[in-house]
Order: structure tokens, then sequence, then C-alpha cells
């Protein structure tokens, strides 16, 4: 879907190559254990000379959440935005499905990560911490929090990046406008709360696409293998009017369900 968005933008004279877009923030999920977490994962962006904001609590999902604002003499850097589960407010069969895995990492894997080598960092967020789930714990766990399940399986991969319309060329640079462009290209978007999700101040808009389908390959508890679609990454769109900084529990509580499959499904049917 990101290329596919990107082609068609380039296509259509929106922009000349993908580098002229400009990354509002990127997403990431992880687990509130023990050696992982936010605690964790922020040590990264932080030693890169960002700084900890604003904190979110996601009741409904047991969530929480940080956003990282970038350097402040950094040209168009994107804000990072940070969730983890709260794993304690789970029944303790769930907790005990989720430590199977997340214990198998014994120590901070930051702890040991060259922090000034950026290809070092982009190799440990696409490398394992632990072993995949089956496909019957994967979908088990799914039934209970989608957001568990994802990060189960995606681990520390980009859960997505965000385009900022306000900066693309006039008759595209609102939410309304970009949305139905989107949509003439043939892209869904999350409609949960609305295709639209504007914080209580009026002054940052968000939409999403729905999350791609992956073609994924599981091990059965009986030992077999089968590839299964689950829920990937997705896109976000991100207008900030008046100079808007940070988030918006409201806007965000939607967004996740960006990787719902209720939502994913409808790109699909």
């Amino acid at each position: 879907i990101v290329n596919h968005i990107i082609h068609s933008m380039v296509k259509d004279g929106l922009i000349t190559n993908a580098s002229d877009i400009i990354n509002d923030h990127v997403a990431f999920r992880t687990m509130g254990v023990p050696n992982l977490g936010i605690q964790s994962f922020e040590k990264i962006f932080l030693h890169l000379g960002y700084t900890k904001q604003d904190h979110y609590f996601f009741k409904a999902k047991k969530l929480d959440a940080f956003w990282y604002a970038p350097p402040k003499d950094s040209i168009n850097l994107p804000r990072i935005f940070v969730s983890e589960l709260r794993v304690q407010d789970f029944d303790e069969s769930i907790q005990q499905t989720i430590r199977s895995f997340t214990d198998q990492v014994s120590r901070d894997p930051v702890e040991s990560l060259d922090l000034d080598d950026g290809q070092a960092i982009d190799t440990f967020l696409h490398s394992s911490l632990w072993t995949p789930p089956t496909w019957e714990t994967f979908e088990s766990l799914q039934r209970v929090s989608e957001y568990a399940s994802w990060v189960l399986y995606n681990q520390y991969y980009l859960n997505h990046f965000t385009i900022t319309i306000q900066a693309l060329s006039e008759g595209f640079n609102t939410i309304e406008s970009f949305n139905n462009y989107l949509e003439s290209i043939g892209v869904t978007l999350n409609d949960s709360g609305g295709k639209i999700k504007t914080s209580g101040d009026g002054l940052l808009r968000q939409s999403s696409t729905v999350a791609e389908y992956v073609d994924a390959p599981f091990t059965h508890d009986d030992g077999s293998q089968k590839n299964h679609l689950i829920p990937g990454s997705y896109v976000e769109f991100a207008q900030r009017i008046d100079g808007r900084d940070g988030f918006d529990a409201g806007n965000a509580d939607r967004i996740f369900e960006s990787t719902d499959v209720d939502q994913v499904q409808k790109g699909h049917d």
C-alpha cells in the first residue's frame, strides 16, 4: 500500500519523488514487560537527541504511550510515537502466554546496541527477539487483544509512518481533499469513529489506511506449516493547523484499530 500511494502521488504530480514527503511521525509497538517496553525502546531515541513528551493512557485497549520530539535543530525529522501493552492488566493465563515469549529476552536488548550506528539500529528493529507464535497461539491471543497478537508476531517492525498533509500542494493539503484522492486511487480508509479523526481543539486532523494483509508463515501445534493472512503495517495522514504539536488520545485510540481485522477486511471485501 505504501508503494501504491507513493507511486500514485508521483504519477499524479503531487510529489516528484518519495523524498518530497515530510514524515509527521513514525510509530512502534512493544510489550510492557521487564527488559522490553517503553523504558527499553525509548533509549534509542533519547540517545539520538529526542525529548520525551506527553503520556497517553488507553484503558479499553490496555495501552500506555508516549511521544518524543525530534532535536530542535533537526530538519523534518519525524516525531516518534511509542506504545506498550499493559500486560499486567490481563488475566493470568493471557499474561503467561505473552510472557512465555517475552521471557526469552533475559536482558534489555538496547543496552548492548551501538546507538551511534544507524545500521545497527535498523537491523535491530527488523530482528526477532523471541520465537514466533504458533498459529493457534496467535489466533487465541488475537481474540483477546489484536494489539497483543500484532506485537507477538511483528515485534519491533514499523507499525506505521505518517504523511504530513499540510505540506502538500493546494488541492491536496487538507484531510478531506487527500482522503478523497486516496479513495480515488482505490485506498481503503480506517472508518472507526469516522474516516477523519479530529482532536478536541480541532487543530490535529488525522486519517489512516487499513493495514495491509501479510501472507505470514506459521507453524501449527501439530507441527505442520501453513501461511495465514494477518494484519501488517499501514500509512497514516496528519494535518496540523496553526503549528499544533503532539497527539490526541481520542484520535490515536481509533487509529490503533487500523490493524484490527474488522477494519483490514474492509480493504479486501
